[in-house]
């Protein structure tokens, strides 16, 4: 399961095998068309496009010297496609949309032929095929797009306003041009008086054949704006949800056909009183925030000293074993956690009540890490009920919804917040829970933050300044916390970037623009401490070869990294690079509840030392422990601190 493209919806990555064969293998989607006939509508069948459903696949059963070509198994994917379609055009299925997204990436040539032959095959299909692009501009695959032979064509035109005009150039006369107008990937009203300047020209050209819609699926968005009732009246009349999205996108067609009710009228002329009050509002606009942004000087992102100096003042402070040990920072969100939390939202339980059952379980978590021999402590996150909502909670710039729902994958959703305007930090959000968790142990303790990229990443970022600004500003909120935490006896704290690679734009000539900035981010709200206080980072399962060099510039003292699914294998990455930090690979799985075995986590971290120097090595799990129960937590730590003893008895 990863990440499609650079969302923060998931998918099942297909496993695809040399000599493969396909078949069509489910009933559901003719149903599905059956029970759209049946409530009286011609529905337009989206399916993902065979190219990018195999640009998407891995390859499996492979070696360096057996490795084959995805595109070998194309004719097969066809041969279910046509399929498919057929059936589908026997079902009264007029249009057939193929998501094609893989066509705003770079293509290897084979890859760009593979589209000519495989549409060439497809028109055949007594149905109209729509190929629909989006996420991004098709760029140096535009032409080729141009030149399919199907019946209509769908951009993005939020992300990629620019590509319009040579879309329309390039257009045969007979084809469609479904233009994403409405961003399907935020949360922000639409200007229409804007757009429907923008899109008059285009309907002038195009006419009928001048087809609106939202950017991308709308599942990205939550449902409805409706439904939140605690959202005060300024901040809903900025907003729109999939339901007031598709408003305006019929509203906009309306407008341009010249057929616009008084409805519709009334929205418009609400959308521009909105904007237009959004753009004034002082809760937008900070300018102490502004000054401060503006008087960042490189200096700011840098530490005190380079790492082999810093290292040496950490080891002397902290006096950690060979081989320490940790763990990434949550621990189990036990039912009495859950019910504790809920009693209090619900006014049921008051803060003081609240705040000293949480103590409990802070207490509970360090007394069990010390009981298990741990080198560095962490609290367990108790408090906390998500990585990114915890902190939004406790910054200005941020409103959170009641229902505010996306997938995440299957029937698991995320409820992210809105980054409304300049963020800023007025008050200290972690460091008494940290400061008290310290007060139980004369161990370390790891103070726990998320990082700014990651609550960038994982919020609906607001869209009238650039990204990387509004990234900084959470950078200098972070900033402050990690030098309160220091100041509290904090000696080690951890910044995580799940997210950094995500982030990524999907060209990679626009790389290393983002990675600058991101990385300068992450070194902001990290470098104001002293050598002695050491930086950890943690990143979850991604292929860093690619951009081994920035998470090398992020100059974090310790990266914890998943690595126990892959064998070990994504450090090579980092000993081909010669990463110089310190690095804990993860030395067993959280996704199963699986107790991992002393031999097996000894085994892993001798193909460690392969790569990496023995006093640049930690123990750890690959991931946090939130979802997962103590009595699975228990035996597999107790086993991870034995693996760290054994290897200290053998390289010490």
């Amino acid at each position: 399961m990863t990440k499609y493209f650079d969302t923060n919806y998931h998918y099942l990555v297909p496993e695809l095998h040399r000599g493969q064969r396909f078949a069509l293998a489910s009933q559901r989607l003719f149903a599905e068309v059956d029970e759209a006939h049946d409530a009286g509508f011609a529905p337009k069948v989206t399916l993902t496009g065979p190219l990018t459903w195999l640009w998407l696949g891995k390859t499996k059963g492979q070696t360096q010297q057996a490795a084959f070509d995805r595109l070998t198994l194309l004719d097969s994917v066809l041969d279910v496609y046509v399929e498919v379609l057929n059936r589908l055009a026997k079902q009264g299925v007029a249009w057939v949309q193929l998501d094609e997204p893989a066509l705003v990436q770079d293509l290897p040539l084979a890859w760009q032929q593979a589209y000519e032959r495989a549409y060439h095959r497809l028109q055949a299909a007594p149905v109209k095929l729509m190929v629909a692009t989006y996420f991004g501009a098709l760029g140096d695959n535009l032409s080729l797009t141009a030149r399919l032979p199907v019946a209509g064509l769908h951009v993005d035109a939020v992300r990629a306003p620019e590509q319009l005009e040579g879309v329309i150039d390039r257009l045969s006369p007979h084809q469609v041009l479904s233009v994403g107008i409405i961003d399907g990937r935020n949360v922000w009203r639409a200007d229409l008086a804007v757009l429907r300047e923008r899109l008059m020209p285009l309907k002038v050209r195009l006419g009928q054949r001048l087809w609106l819609a939202p950017s991308c699926s709308l599942l990205h968005v939550p449902v409805d704006l409706d439904a939140e009732t605690e959202l005060d009246d300024e901040l809903k009349s900025w907003l729109a949800f999939a339901r007031q999205k598709l408003d305006e996108v019929v509203t906009l067609t309306r407008l341009l056909d010249h057929r616009a009710s008084p409805e519709d009228e009334a929205r418009l002329a609400a959308a521009t009183q909105a904007l237009d009050a959004r753009r004034a509002s002082t809760r937008i606009h900070r300018p102490d925030v502004t000054r401060r942004l503006e008087q960042v000087h490189l200096a700011d992102s840098q530490r005190g000293a380079a790492y082999s100096e810093r290292a040496v003042a950490q080891r002397r402070k902290l006096a950690l074993p060979l081989f320490p040990t940790t763990t990434i920072g949550s621990f189990p969100q036990t039912d009495a956690i859950r019910a504790a939390r809920r009693a209090y939202k619900n006014a049921e339980i008051t803060t003081a009540a609240y705040e000293a059952k949480m103590r409990d379980e802070i207490a509970y978590a360090v007394a069990r890490q010390e009981a298990l021999d741990i080198d560095m402590l962490v609290h367990g996150e108790a408090e906390r009920n998500d990585m990114v909502e915890y902190f939004g909670e406790q910054l200005d710039g941020f409103a959170f919804t009641r229902f505010g729902w996306v997938q995440s994958y299957g029937s698991r959703c995320v409820k992210p917040p809105i980054i409304v305007g300049d963020v800023a930090r007025p008050a200290p959000m972690t460091v008494r829970w940290s400061e008290y968790a310290q007060s139980l142990t004369d161990r370390p303790m790891k103070g726990m933050l998320t990082g700014p990229v990651t609550i960038l990443q994982w919020s609906f970022v607001r869209d009238d300044q650039p990204r990387e600004t509004t990234c900084k500003q959470i950078a200098l909120a972070l900033r402050d916390e990690v030098i309160d935490l220091e100041r509290a006896g904090i000696g080690a704290i951890q910044v995580d970037e799940p997210a950094l690679r995500e982030g990524l734009p999907l060209r990679q000539g626009q790389w290393q623009a983002y990675l600058n900035w991101a990385v300068e981010s992450f070194r902001l709200s990290v470098a104001g401490v002293d050598n002695a206080t050491q930086i950890h980072t943690h990143m979850c399962y991604s292929e860093f070869n690619d951009i081994i060099g920035a998470i090398a510039a992020l100059d974090a003292d310790v990266i914890t990294i998943e690595t126990s699914r892959s064998d070990m294998e994504l450090l090579e990455a980092f000993q081909d690079f010669a990463y110089p930090n310190d690095i804990g690979p993860g030395v067993y799985d959280i996704h199963t509840p699986n107790t991992p075995e002393v031999a097996w986590m000894v085994s892993l971290m001798e193909k460690a030392l392969e790569k990496i120097p023995a006093e640049r090595l930690w123990v750890n799990p690959d991931c946090g422990l939130k979802t997962r129960r103590w009595e699975e937590v228990e035996p597999a730590l107790a086993n991870m601190v034995a693996a760290a003893k054994e290897l200290r008895a053998r390289h010490g």
